[in-house]
């Protein structure tokens, strides 16, 4: 790991111990198995209008490049890969990295797994098309540090996708004492609620770091219909941005 890491080491530590569950819809990570058709819907669509692609053609993310950081299992480098995209999942626990090379290799797929962080990548040299950073930044030491990391990730012109938790007393009553102490969704401290960013903050460490914020939109669970959408006015809880780095 490089000197200048924003790893948590107790944050990492969290998710390695659940590594085993990743791929199991019903086990600890169910809700996000129920938020991935949501998330994928904003991530598609973004990459397809930044990159000028049809989502109708059959592998329409072909030649673009992909880091997805924090990848834990898979759960998103899989669905990129379908769609043609070459991809890289980097994920700082290293017990969740031979989780998703298993599964990627039952699935017929050819994903580039590295249990690495995304100083060490770009300290490295490696560059991308786009940058999938979903619901790690509320779990790294330095996120004005981390950001600009993936920042220098993205090739000019490049789209950095980040979603996160707001944080106010509603998202601390849903992600915290709904998700993890009432409905056992997840472990009790899997989440830090000091942690959160409000999208403002979001927003300001995002041009801090370089990058130019171009659309955010919330991520909304109907407790009736026990599923997900999207929502310009909502962003209350669950919320995802669009970013580009200038040319």
């Amino acid at each position: 790991m490089s000197a200048t890491s924003t790893i948590d080491p107790a944050e990492v530590a969290k998710f390695e111990a659940m590594a085993a569950e990743w791929w199991n819809p019903h086990g600890k990570f169910k809700p996000l198995h129920q938020m991935n058709p949501c998330r994928l819907d904003y991530i598609t669509r973004q990459i397809a209008a930044e990159f000028d692609r049809d989502l109708s053609a059959p592998l329409p993310f072909q030649g673009l490049r992909l880091l997805d950081i924090g990848c834990g299992g898979g759960l998103l480098s899989e669905p990129m890969a379908r769609l043609g995209a070459d991809v890289v999942g980097a994920d700082a626990a290293p017990r969740n990295i031979p989780v998703a090379r298993l599964h990627a290799e039952q699935s017929g797929l050819t994903i580039d797994y590295r249990n690495t962080t995304a100083e060490d990548l770009a300290a490295a040299g490696e560059r991308f098309d786009v940058v999938l950073n979903m619901e790690v930044v509320e779990h790294v030491a330095d996120p004005l540090a981390y950001l600009t990391a993936c920042r220098e990730l993205l090739k000019p012109g490049g789209l950095m996708v980040c979603s996160t938790l707001n944080r106010n007393p509603k998202s601390f009553a849903m992600a915290i004492v709904g998700a993890e102490w009432i409905m056992r969704w997840l472990p009790k401290g899997t989440h830090d609620w000091s942690k959160f960013i409000t999208p403002d903050e979001l927003y300001d460490l995002i041009r801090k770091a370089g990058l130019d914020p171009v659309d955010r939109k919330g991520m909304v669970f109907n407790p009736v219909s026990w599923s997900w959408s999207l929502s310009d006015r909502d962003l209350s809880v669950n919320y995802v941005t669009a970013s580009v780095r200038p040319r």
